[in-house]
């Protein structure tokens, strides 16, 4: 099992957020973390921080965790990820996803509809330019070259690469379904171990349909990693977290992290987070947050529920575990990082170096 971090955060872009960013990472890599995830949602972009990081870094990999589909049209979006592979001597992943509507029409100004016929002609496309292939494509959401213009055929200038893996962040059924089709990875939020088949059921039933089996996606999901004797704090510090995931990650309407958690198991209490959150009573949507919810999503409490928690990663089929370490400062986010590296090394074996395993 590897160990990936997170980059970034829908609020990050302020004043010396970045310097903090890379200073962790460096160390991350140093304690035997395989990869780093940028967050891309209404601060900073995805893109910009991993460049910076794959001139300061030697082997931590590098993915986009997303790049939102409706920001970039496809070949921009293969151009990006071609440069980036260059600039980190091919350490870069690309991850994409969907958002959902509050953010694609209310920032990008973009319909949202048809989500997952949309992401499936983006990674034909991109797989196209990677390839080093003409982009001609006839699609419901993308033609090259567009129909009745002055535009012919083009295939990008760089050097194909068609090595570089795809990663989609997807919660919908069909979303998952996608993903075990086409995708060489999933990046899973709103999962629990207690409850994986209602993410990998339909990734297994994609994956079955294109002639593939779910071995051989990297499956990538994880949450927070604290230590303490008494979690009870740590899990009403996470309450408010969670109950704006289940109520302001969407909208009334369309929210897919709420309805993962639905079907996860929790159907009752995300139904009723999202009513007082849109009612505006958020401190009654987090106490209403099952402290079960905190701890199934997170790895929370004394070293032996820590690694009890990554044992339970691990037999769901979880080969990334992504982690979001607990401190109140950098040096103490790194005691806690290098610590469960430890216990993941352990846990996966210890014949090889966590990172790389």
């Amino acid at each position: 099992m590897k160990v990936a971090i997170g980059v970034g955060a829908a609020d990050s872009g302020r004043g010396g957020d970045f310097e903090r960013v890379v200073r962790f990472a460096i160390e991350a890599e140093r304690l035997g973390v395989d990869s780093a995830w940028t967050a891309e949602a209404w601060g900073m972009d995805a893109v910009g921080p991993l460049a910076f990081l794959a001139a300061r870094t030697r082997t931590l990999r590098l993915g986009t965790g997303i790049m939102q589909i409706s920001a970039r049209t496809p070949s921009m979006t293969a151009m990006t990820a071609l440069t980036l592979a260059s600039l980190s001597g091919d350490r870069f992943m690309l991850g994409l996803g969907a958002s959902g509507p509050q953010v694609v029409e209310g920032l990008q100004g973009a319909a949202f509809a048809r989500p997952i016929q949309r992401m499936r002609e983006t990674i034909e496309i991109v797989r196209m330019a990677l390839r080093g292939e003409k982009l001609v494509y006839q699609g419901r959401h993308h033609q090259l070259p567009r129909p009745g213009g002055e535009g012919k055929a083009l295939r990008l200038s760089q050097p194909a690469n068609p090595g570089i893996p795809i990663y989609l962040a997807t919660l919908s059924p069909k979303g998952l379904e996608l993903t075990g089709a086409l995708a060489d990875g999933w990046l899973g939020t709103s999962f629990t171990p207690e409850n994986a088949d209602a993410h990998l059921s339909h990734l297994v039933v994609g994956a079955e349909r294109a002639g593939r089996s779910l071995a051989e996606i990297d499956l990538c999901a994880g949450g927070s990693v604290g230590f303490a004797d008494d979690p009870e704090p740590l899990i009403r510090a996470h309450k408010p977290g969670l109950a704006f995931t289940l109520g302001a990650m969407g909208s009334g309407k369309t929210n897919f992290y709420n309805d993962a958690y639905r079907r996860g198991g929790f159907a009752d209490a995300a139904t009723e987070v999202q009513r007082l959150w849109l009612d505006g009573k958020r401190g009654d949507a987090a106490a209403r947050v099952p402290d079960e919810m905190v701890l199934q999503s997170n790895l929370l409490g004394t070293e032996a529920m820590v690694r009890d928690r990554i044992r339970k990663y691990h037999a769901a089929g979880i080969r990334t575990l992504r982690l979001q370490p607990l401190g109140a400062d950098e040096t103490a986010r790194l005691d806690t990082l290098g610590r469960a590296v430890e216990l993941v090394r352990e846990e996966s074996g210890g014949a090889e170096r966590t990172g790389r395993s």
